[in-house]
């Protein structure tokens, strides 16, 4: 019976691993369906166009050899009209000169003839007739206007689509995953690597690439494509990209890329998976004192009650208070099933621990901060009324513009005064087997303080806040400046030894 159970529990395992590949092939079809009808009907529509552009280039084309034929052609009816006028002139002078000339023949006066002559010979002399080319200055011969489209109309019989290019491929041995930028390398293929003026027959050079990525649980490329939508980034003009600003909320990133020439784009190559190790933590809410407000990556101070709104006035009360109720009892036993820090202890844990590997995150104060503490602690060695810092099992990092600027690194219930403004965006970074504890100006790059000891339990980030808020930054690697200080700090002092 029980072996019976046990292979049914395989087969039903089985089938719903399959019913899940099943609906994944299903939704990709269906959106590979849309696309189809998508991309038919973006490309019909850039064909039209191209045809529209392609007619009214012959058109314009067209009416200019029109337009300079029709020019030839006055330009040559004007300068032979001129010549017909000049020579109906010159023949009419021609003709009445001719009937003089007969008219003198009949005088019989010699001296009336005589005259007539002389006048005669002056007249032919200064004849147009005689002035006059009788050669037309244009021919008729319009030939050198004769067109010949037959190459044209071979190029149009020979019209074909764009190649599409095919996909790159991505070199996984270039790619670099760093200070939460990944910068990825890829290879154009083979026959994509000409420019297009030798060699390549009628292909067309690469104009663009594009990438997509998307972050995922996930080590399995099938998978991932469809967990969720991708991120896009366009018109890369180098076989190259860096992604930079990214926050690694998930273990992998899953990467892609496609070329596009004037009008084509190819398929997308291989996706490929990166992995992006990184610490991502929030709040966790249950431990936060009823004064904090969590939302999202910040906490603010918003005390309850009329008199919290006057940090003074609530300071006196917490004091009287004291005074008149005896000091709890600060140990973890004390918050057993009541995991909210009370009383002076503005405090609130991270939500994930630290018990091995270098880990590393950032905070940033908020405008209206007065006092703020950043730093871990074993979460079972606090009490619900602890302070950061003041146990054995926490180490901070503590910061106030109350009244004066001060920072300090406290632990153990011990402070040391550090000579340092309160920076805009503080880094910690936690190397758990190394026993290291370091709080990074980011800005300016500089070590403010570092603590070495030995963890022996595992750590949670953990934060005060008293008046204002801050803002974490989570999901990030241990940026690559981080080497320069655990080269060169390894002599500084710590509080915890």
């Amino acid at each position: 019976m029980d072996a019976q159970k046990e292979a049914l529990r395989r087969i039903i395992s089985t089938l719903a691993s399959k019913n899940e590949e099943l609906q994944h092939f299903l939704g990709t079809v269906d959106s590979t369906l849309m696309g189809l009808q998508e991309e038919s009907c973006k490309v019909m529509s850039e064909l039209e166009t191209e045809l529209e552009l392609l007619s009214s280039t012959l058109e314009d084309r067209g009416r200019q050899l029109q337009e300079n034929i029709r020019e030839e052609k006055e330009r040559k009816e004007a300068e032979l009209q001129r010549q017909q006028s000049e020579g109906k002139l010159a023949l009419m002078s021609c003709e009445e000169l001719l009937n003089f000339a007969n008219h003198s023949l009949t005088i019989s006066n010699e001296e009336e003839f005589l005259t007539a002559a002389k006048q005669i010979k002056e007249r032919v002399t200064m004849a147009p007739a005689f002035r006059l080319t009788t050669r037309p200055t244009v021919s008729e011969n319009m030939s050198q206007f004769t067109v010949d489209f037959g190459g044209e109309r071979a190029g149009l019989q020979g019209l074909h689509f764009l190649p599409v290019p095919r996909a790159p491929e991505i070199d996984v041995s270039s790619c670099v995953v760093r200070d939460n930028a990944v910068s990825v390398v890829w290879q154009p293929h083979s026959e994509e690597e000409c420019n297009g003026d030798g060699g390549g027959g009628s292909s067309r050079p690469i104009e663009r690439y594009e990438v997509e990525y998307q972050k995922t649980n996930r080590n399995s490329v099938l998978r991932a494509t469809g967990d969720a939508c991708w991120e896009k980034i366009c018109d890369i003009t180098e076989p190259q990209v860096t992604i930079s600003g990214l926050k690694f909320d998930l273990p992998f990133i899953v990467i892609r890329v496609r070329a596009r020439n004037k009008a084509a784009a190819g398929e997308f190559s291989e996706p490929v998976t990166l992995e992006t190790r990184a610490f991502n933590f929030g709040f966790d809410t249950v431990t936060a004192h009823a004064d904090l407000k969590v939302q999202c990556d910040t906490v603010t101070w918003e005390p309850q009650g009329v008199k919290g709104h006057d940090a003074r006035l609530r300071g006196k009360d917490s004091k009287n208070s004291r005074s008149a109720t005896p000091s709890p009892n600060k140990t973890a036993g004390s918050r057993a099933g009541r995991d909210r820090f009370a009383g002076e202890s503005y405090t609130v844990l991270g939500d994930q621990e630290i018990s091995g590997g270098c880990h590393y995150w950032e905070l940033r104060p908020l405008a209206d901060w007065k006092s703020f503490s950043v730093g871990v602690a074993c979460r079972g060695s606090l009490g619900r009324f602890d302070q950061l810092g003041k146990s054995s099992g926490s180490w901070c990092l503590y910061a106030s513009q109350w009244l004066q600027s001060s920072l300090a690194a406290k632990h153990n219930n011990r402070a040391k005064a550090l000579d340092w403004a309160a920076p805009q965006r503080i880094g910690v970074y936690c190397h758990y087997d190394n026993g290291d504890l370091m709080f990074i100006d980011v800005d300016r790059l500089r070590l403010l303080h570092c603590f070495r000891t030995k963890f022996s339990q595992p750590l949670v980030p953990a934060f005060t806040v008293w008046c204002g808020g801050i803002a974490i930054a989570t999901g990030l690697q241990v940026p690559s400046f981080m080497g320069n200080f655990l080269s060169t700090n390894r002599s500084l002092s710590s509080l915890s030894q």
